[in-house]
């Protein structure tokens, strides 16, 4: 599995690269703080497949990495090639980028 730190995200925002963000929490985890990533909670991943990019890279956020590292799993099962693990999720994004964010 491909993973990618906070950092290297921050930077392919600054930067402008064509991307897809998808966030694999729960409603309520989003609604009170994100990262502007399309949500998709890990429940409907599979159902919802057809909405992820196959052709840009798809970065792939979660609360800590755990449930972004079993989407990414689970979909490249499904043939995706093309997903980064982001390592440490909305809380190393909290520790490293932005700590005005909310976290719990």
């Amino acid at each position: 599995m491909k993973e990618i730190t906070v950092e290297d995200l921050k930077r392919m925002k600054d930067n402008g690269k064509d991307f897809q963000l998808v966030d694999v929490r729960e409603d309520f985890e989003y609604q009170m703080s994100n990262l502007g990533g399309e949500l998709i909670p890990l429940g409907g991943i599979l159902i919802e497949a057809d909405k992820i990019d196959k052709e840009k890279p798809v970065v792939i956020m979660c609360r800590s990495g755990k449930r972004s590292a079993a989407a990414v799993m689970q979909l490249e099962q499904q043939g995706f090639t093309n997903l980064y693990n982001l390592k440490g999720g909305i809380l190393a994004w909290a520790d490293q980028i932005d700590p005005t964010i909310t976290v719990y």
